[in-house]
């Protein structure tokens, strides 16, 4: 069916409306580190009148957020490397064995109950049963997030993988090759694209938390940027909006970098899952 020219403008007058709630935002945090703590207080809307870069010169003088940056790379480096260790090969066993056994199936819709369960549900027996550990640590963020991934990388990897052909693999078992030889050489070249999109989601969402950091990590030397960043603007920034929009910046940039590096493999990956 074709699509009429009044279809058009509307699709595209929804389009150019979601854009611009998404770069409004955008707008202001941008232009208001540029801004003078006088022209900030007149108008958060109006452009700078000069280049301003005092806001950001008070951030990078500030040794809290240099802490909560360390933590934050820490943790989501390793909390990462974590997930692409473990869940892929998890993955395409579960992706496989449900095609032979009852219990695989019933493991991974016992997965996808996860998905739907609100985390607040599981804020206070996770952080009880992390208290009884002694995991209140960085450690125990990192194992928390590498957990909470779980879920939700099983369904992308299990949906994924069902896009590969059982041909292939049973041409690689006929000459000799293991189940490890086969996942090696053949699931994990296939699967870049699960892999990024996992690891996307993974890196965002670890980098942007805010609440499991702020009732695990307890202690002000084991902060994030997240917790860090609320924590300047109740203490050192006050109502110094340029310098919480400074630091703001300074700390989406690792996320927005990391999508554009990866954001071709997201594309192919969101978009194999949803036609299967």
């Amino acid at each position: 069916m074709r699509t009429t020219k009044k279809g058009k403008f509307f699709l595209y007058l929804i389009l150019t409306l979601g854009a611009l709630l998404i770069l409004f935002p955008m707008y202001i945090t941008i232009t208001t580190t540029f801004k003078t703590p006088a022209e900030s207080a007149v108008s958060f809307f109006t452009l700078p009148k000069s280049l301003y870069l005092g806001n950001y010169a008070t951030v990078l003088q500030d040794e809290k957020l240099y802490y909560a940056y360390g933590n934050t790379i820490l943790i989501t480096v390793v909390s990462l490397l974590g997930e692409m260790l473990i869940l892929p090969p998890m993955g395409f066993a579960l992706s496989r064995g449900m095609k032979q056994n009852r219990f695989f199936k019933g493991l991974y819709f016992f997965f996808l109950l996860g998905i739907f369960l609100p985390w607040q549900v599981r804020m206070m027996p996770v952080v009880k049963l992390m208290g009884w550990l002694g995991l209140l640590s960085p450690l125990g963020i990192t194992l928390l997030y590498v957990a909470h991934a779980t879920c939700e990388s099983m369904f992308l990897y299990v949906g994924y993988l069902a896009t590969v052909s059982d041909s292939i693999e049973e041409a690689a078992y006929i000459d000799g090759a293991g189940d490890l030889r086969v996942y090696w050489s053949i699931i994990l070249p296939l699967s870049k694209s699960a892999i990024a999109t996992v690891a996307i989601i993974g890196f965002i969402g670890n980098w942007n938390s805010y609440m499991w950091p702020k009732v695990v990590a307890t202690k002000e030397s084991l902060r994030t940027v997240q917790t860090g960043l609320r924590m300047l603007m109740q203490s050192d920034f006050g109502d110094d909006w340029g310098s919480i929009m400074a630091a703001a910046t300074l700390i989406t940039m690792p996320m927005i970098l990391f999508f554009v590096c990866l954001q071709r493999y997201f594309v192919q990956g969101i978009t194999k899952v949803g036609l299967k």
